[in-house]
């Protein structure tokens, strides 16, 4: 059976502060480890009142260090926003503390508004331009082959090394929404995850040319998916569909240019909304799965079947920690249905 994986944007509720988000990603990490999720992810967003994972590699090192065996990494950095020395020292120095741990996942967008990306001291055009290249000199800072120049000066500049880093051989992973992403990973030879919970549009045809066109690499022999999906689960489908509503408010609060802390959820989401919301909800969130357990399974058995993922990664921006604990409890008890009944066909 795919393995599943969480996505964390550490939610900042309203009434609440960032320590609390962080004691609660941290509880959910713990949790989500015991009930034998492959990884934890965090996602890097600037200037955005409801999300606390900023600063994605001391986050992620929050987590690591509270847990044994979960892979936790960036889902994703924002690329553009840095040196690719600072992030290859940054994760060099996670993957010295947390051997065989680390996954960095990267992606091409700032995360954040134009006048926020200017802040973070970054020529957003030509950041987003470089990308290739600048993914290409993470791979050197990490590479064995970096590691042995340790003691030699090298006039093309490739003297600087990522200290730590040199050597480590950091997973990197390409993050999308889109085409481009896809074909990048195909032609470096690297895993993709597809951003279907915010952007799921271009999926299917992402999918398809990463597949078709990928290229092996010492990295990576064959190609591997995973998609990202929305999933709120609960005893009851009224309740979870009421649990959605907070991830609804946060989306629309965002296009309108008021972004809020994650609000707690409504029994009526449709009054705030206007048409056209509406119609965009439906079109950003369509591959969220939303509902009791029965429904939640259908929902993932639709997605492994459409996609043939080869890794499912579940978010779920959840407003009371407790029901968002159930409703990860919950996927995690379909994930082991799944698997036995798989087992069964097979045998």
């Amino acid at each position: 059976m795919i393995p599943f994986s969480v996505l964390d944007l550490s939610p900042i509720v309203q009434g609440a502060t960032a320590a609390d988000a962080f004691r609660n990603s941290l509880d959910l990490a713990q949790h989500a480890e015991r009930w034998q999720y492959k990884r934890y992810w965090l996602a890097e967003h600037h200037n955005m009142p409801g999300i606390a994972s900023a600063a994605t590699a001391v986050v992620i090192g929050h987590v690591a260090n509270g847990t044994k065996t979960i892979r936790v990494g960036s889902g994703g950095v924002m690329l553009p926003n840095h040196a690719p020395l600072v992030i290859a020292e940054q994760f060099g120095t996670l993957a010295s503390l947390y051997p065989d741990r680390i996954d960095l996942g990267l992606g091409r967008a700032p995360g954040t508004d134009m006048k926020t990306a200017r802040a973070l001291r970054r020529n957003l055009a030509s950041s987003a331009d470089n990308f290739p290249n600048d993914v290409s000199e993470l791979q050197r800072y990490f590479s064995a082959e970096e590691a042995e120049v340790e003691n030699q000066y090298l006039e093309d500049g490739r003297q600087v090394r990522a200290v730590p880093g040199s050597g480590l051989n950091v997973p990197i992973w390409l993050l999308g929404s889109s085409l481009y992403s896809a074909q990048l990973a195909a032609e470096m030879g690297l895993p993709f995850a597809f951003a279907a919970h915010f952007a799921p549009a271009a999926l299917m045809q992402a999918l398809d040319m990463y597949r078709s066109q990928f290229r092996p690499s010492e990295h990576l022999q064959k190609p591997y998916a995973m998609v990202t999906t929305n999933v709120f689960a609960a005893d009851t489908t009224t309740e979870a569909r009421k649990l959605f509503t907070s991830l609804i408010q946060q989306f629309i609060n965002l296009r309108r240019g008021t972004p809020t802390k994650l609000l707690p959820p409504v029994d009526d989401v449709n009054s705030i909304l206007d048409a056209g919301e509406r119609v965009g909800i439906e079109h950003t969130l369509n591959y969220s799965i939303v509902g009791d357990k029965a429904s939640v399974k259908e929902g993932l058995q639709r997605i492994i079947e459409e996609t043939e993922a080869d890794e499912i990664m579940v978010a779920a921006q959840i407003f009371d920690h407790t029901a968002r604990l159930r409703s990860f409890e919950i996927v995690a008890e379909l994930h082991e249905e799944l698997h036995q009944e798989l087992d069964k066909t097979s045998a």
